[in-house]
């Protein structure tokens, strides 16, 4: 009964030149192409929108899974799939030095985070592997806790970052520069968001619900290992 965790990353970027006089609008990422260098005035944080949890639970026939449901693996009778995903706007500005070089400043990045979790069951299956799949879900939850607060602080070392552009077209290197920025935050944020060790470790101290170590005590210890692990207190999951 293995969780099966993915991330899956988009980045959203749109764009926004202004060329002295002229506005022009498309693309795939922001920035300002200005005359002169501009100083932010004040400290600009990165906007963190973190949406609720979207959960559900999954009944199946052994026999006809669904096409939707994700293949068991051996030995498996059910499954929680946790999705983590998330997708950033980046936003920047240009000073160009000449017709083929600019410098890139990034002036802010947004970025969206959700959890999806389905449980799939068979039809007959007994509480204790009910009890057990939820347990992941928990897991996946207690992690998804201090999602903005992972993603605030990588996105956070982006925002005044300088990046040389260099290259014939200039207004696609800049897209390409942004959506770069874009993809390296979704990736950070994937890398460090990683549930998959405690979940391996949660099905390897209940041996997927087939010992006598009930689904709260092994939600409980792998938790606990994982905080020892990274040195940070655990706390019960939705608190």
């Amino acid at each position: 009964m293995l969780s099966r965790r993915s991330i899956l990353l988009c980045v959203l970027l749109g764009v926004l030149i202004f060329v002295c006089v002229g506005v022009w609008i498309g693309g795939s990422a922001g920035w300002q192409n200005l005359v002169a260098p501009q100083r932010p005035k004040e400290t600009v944080l990165p906007t963190i929108d973190k949406q609720p949890m979207a959960f559900a639970t999954h009944t199946f026939d052994p026999a006809m899974p669904p096409p939707e449901m994700p293949p068991l693996g051996v030995g498996e009778t059910a499954e929680c799939e946790s999705n983590f995903l998330s997708h950033a706007v980046v936003s920047g500005q240009s000073r160009r030095t000449d017709a083929t070089h600019a410098m890139l400043t990034i002036t802010q990045v947004k970025v969206t985070l959700q959890l999806e979790v389905n449980i799939w069951v068979p039809n007959d299956a007994t509480q204790r592997v009910v009890d057990h799949e939820d347990g992941h879900r928990q897991i996946a939850e207690y992690y998804y806790q201090s999602a903005d607060k992972v993603a605030e602080r990588i996105a956070a070392g982006y925002i005044g970052r300088k990046i040389p552009v260099a290259g014939s077209d200039l207004d696609a290197e800049l897209s390409k520069a942004l959506q770069q920025a874009g993809s390296d935050i979704t990736n950070e944020y994937s890398t460090e968001l990683d549930s998959e060790p405690t979940q391996l470790h949660y099905d390897a101290i209940t041996d997927h619900s087939r010992n006598d170590v009930s689904a709260a005590d092994g939600v409980d210890e792998a938790l606990k290992d994982a905080a020892l692990a990274s040195n940070e207190p655990a706390t019960e999951p939705g608190n």
